[in-house]
């Protein structure tokens, strides 16, 4: 990004072209989707990917953003909590695609890749 863009004109959250392709296998597996990226404090934390609707957000999470991906007919929306997103408010985050098996019910788990968020400081 060259220093006479506006930072705050760059999309918050980002997606790798690995991680747009996943989203796009597990559309046409699950239906809708959405992420809530409710732990971890840095690099290399783990955004959980679910059907849409099927984690409850509720006071304690934001909405980040509305991911439009080519291929997916809605938008993925992406949630965190309220708490992580003070710590992280200067960042943008990037949504990429590593292999290894992901914890607890987030969709690609079975895939033997796990979703995992880099993140950037805003501005740069």
């Amino acid at each position: 990004m060259s220093s006479t863009t506006d930072p705050d004109s760059a999309p918050r959250v980002e997606l790798t072209p690995a991680a747009a392709e996943l989203l796009r296998e597990l559309r046409d597996a699950h239906g809708p989707l959405m992420f809530h990226q409710s732990g971890g404090c840095c690099d290399g934390s783990a955004p959980m990917c679910y059907p849409e609707g099927e984690f409850r957000t509720g006071d304690s999470d934001v909405l980040l953003a509305s991911l439009a991906v080519e291929g997916v007919d809605e938008p993925v929306t992406f949630w965190m909590s309220r708490s992580q997103h003070e710590v992280w408010s200067h960042t943008r985050l990037i949504v990429d695609v590593v292999p290894g098996r992901g914890s607890g019910f987030s969709l690609e788990a079975p895939e033997g890749v796990r979703f995992l968020t880099r993140s950037r400081l805003v501005g740069t």
